[in-house]
């Protein structure tokens, strides 16, 4: 029953921060929740504030050195 509510969680993360598998897979060995992604959406008053690939892209290549292709 979790891994459904869990999926459908990670499923929208992924459809409203406009992520693809690969990203949602970086977001997770990063240890992010999909609630801390859906957080992180930039409002429209927040212009300096990189979308949610971009910053999980900049995340993973910090921590690991490289961003997966």
């Amino acid at each position: 029953m979790a891994t459904r509510k869990n999926d459908a969680a990670w499923a929208e993360a992924k459809k409203r921060c406009r992520l693809n598998q690969n990203d949602i897979q970086m977001a997770k060995e990063l240890g992010m929740s999909p609630e801390s992604l859906l957080k992180n959406i930039p409002s429209p008053k927040q212009q300096w504030k990189a979308p949610v690939k971009d910053w999980v892209h900049d995340l993973y290549e910090e921590k690991f050195g490289s961003v997966k292709k």
